[in-house]
């Protein structure tokens, strides 16, 4: 048994379940964070920075893949900031292909027992991974930040119009989807053992914004373990959607999720010995994670 110690947490133990990765060499990083960024040329740098300054002091192993695609400048200001230093590794192509492809594209390659995402943004704080890792070690599979449950704190909140859009977006979103448990599907902090990040991000195909309710469906459906856990979040007035064609984009791709909410789709571009090789598994019987429907 491995122990994960954080800042004024007790030492956390990492059941060597974590650790185990069939036909994929051991991993020797703790943790490893991906950073979906675009539009960030500015501040990549500055969340970078703070990143790296607090995980420096936790005593533990991490890496920092920064997956940057399009041609605005924040893989090469990202590129810049991590020069001599191994554990940020940045990603990406001049071609623009979303947020759900850049984070999956940072699981494939990501070594850690405990793989998670942030934004680029830094509206959460890494710091309040404090808060997400005891549940791991109580043997959730997933703990996700919430900016909808009891202990959250919204520092600065959003602009009326767009928070009245949000509450329209989940009821139409849980109607659909059949996603009825999870309070805040888009809170961009989110947390998996390896096994679970893995197995999920190669079912994963959405490469837009909904690709967070798509990982959150298919936890569901495989059977794995969820906890939503509030974190501090503030708004940085900031928006990378476009009104009109961005939410179109947006509703079609529920309307996919929801096609296909009892059946678990395989990226045949990710290339991992933990899923099956079929391109869809029906899950009406059981998963292949040995995790049975709930």
């Amino acid at each position: 048994m491995a122990s994960l110690c954080l800042h004024k947490l007790p030492c956390v133990d990492i059941p060597h379940a974590l650790r185990k990765e069939q036909f994929v060499a051991a991993s020797s990083i703790d943790i490893s964070i991906i950073v979906p960024a675009y539009n960030e040329a500015k501040t990549i740098a500055r969340t970078l920075a703070a990143m790296s300054r607090y995980l420096d002091g936790q005593g533990k192993t991490y890496e920092i893949i920064v997956s940057a695609d399009g041609n605005d400048g924040t893989r090469e200001s990202a590129r810049e900031f991590a020069k001599g230093d191994e554990r940020i590794s940045v990603i990406g192509t001049a071609e623009r292909g979303g947020k759900g492809r850049g984070v999956r594209n940072g699981v494939k390659i990501a070594r850690g027992q405990i793989i998670g995402f942030v934004d680029a943004d830094y509206k959460t704080p890494i710091e309040e991974i404090e808060k997400i890792l005891p549940w791991l070690a109580q043997g959730f599979d997933i703990v996700i930040g919430s900016r909808g449950v009891g202990e959250s704190k919204i520092e600065r909140r959003q602009k009326l119009y767009r928070r009245v859009g949000s509450k329209v977006f989940a009821l139409g979103m849980r109607v659909v989807t059949g996603l009825q448990t999870i309070i805040d599907t888009q809170c961009g902090f989110k947390f998996f053992t390896r096994a679970a990040a893995r197995d999920i991000f190669a079912r994963q195909t959405i490469d837009g914004y909904m690709f967070d309710v798509e990982i959150l469906r298919l936890a569901q459906t495989l059977g794995y373990k969820v906890k939503e856990v509030g974190i501090r979040w503030q708004d940085d007035g900031d928006s990378r959607l476009e009104l009109i064609a961005g939410n179109w984009r947006n509703a079609k791709d529920i309307l996919r999720i929801g096609a296909t909410r009892f059946k678990a789709p395989v990226n045949a571009s990710f290339d991992v010995a933990d899923g099956p090789n079929h391109a869809t598994s029906d899950l009406s019987a059981s998963s292949p994670s040995g995790r049975g429907l709930r």
